[in-house]
């Protein structure tokens, strides 16, 4: 049976000065987008101005967070699924990811999110059991394959090409088929019975 192609996010979500996540992330989406059942999209939240004070309930927005949310929101709400890349700071994730997360909910409903992650020792690892708590809240599935980079910095070359590439190529090629089968699963179910979240 041939099915319609999925709609990838891929998260950037660290917006440090310097940072290594564009590294990781265009490594990931290179790995994606070799598919042909995806469509990938990538949003890098350095390149997204959402403020960090969030409305009351119920209030609109202010003017600058409307004109993010115009061009975000949207490409929430097309994705069939997310894959997020985050470094880990401080045994958890970065702000500008929670705000993301928080700027929007039903964005989130009965989609599976996977996780690649970064950083020394742990390779990100904290950061990822942080935001399955998170995206659990918000009725999404998160994918138990994981791709972890530790000691990211010494992973990859100049170019940004891992240096032991079987490996991770492997981890991302897991992943993206938990990721995948979710997606069709949930999107199917969800064209037969609305989900009530």
């Amino acid at each position: 049976m041939t099915r319609q192609s999925l709609q990838l996010a891929v998260i950037l979500g660290s917006v440090r000065q310097g940072r290594f996540g564009p590294t990781v992330g265009n490594w990931f989406v290179r790995q994606a987008r070799e598919r042909d059942d995806l469509a990938v999209d990538l949003i890098d939240l350095a390149e997204v101005a959402l403020p960090m004070t969030l409305p009351a309930f119920g209030a609109q927005p202010a003017p600058e967070a409307l004109r993010a949310l115009q061009d975000l929101t949207p490409r929430l709400s097309a994705a069939d699924a997310f894959v997020v890349v985050t470094p880990e700071y401080n045994h958890s994730f970065p702000a500008a990811l929670k705000n993301l997360v928080d700027w929007h909910h039903q964005q989130w409903h009965a989609k599976p999110v996977g996780f690649v992650s970064y950083g020394g020792i742990s390779g990100g690892l904290r950061a990822v059991e942080a935001l399955r708590l998170v995206f659990a809240e918000l009725h999404a599935v998160t994918v138990r394959e994981t791709v972890s980079f530790h000691d990211a910095w010494r992973q990859f070359d100049a170019e940004g090409t891992p240096l032991s590439p079987d490996g991770c190529n492997r981890a991302a090629g897991s992943l993206l088929d938990q990721l995948t089968w979710w997606a069709h699963a949930l999107r199917d179910a969800k064209a037969v019975v609305p989900y009530l979240g």
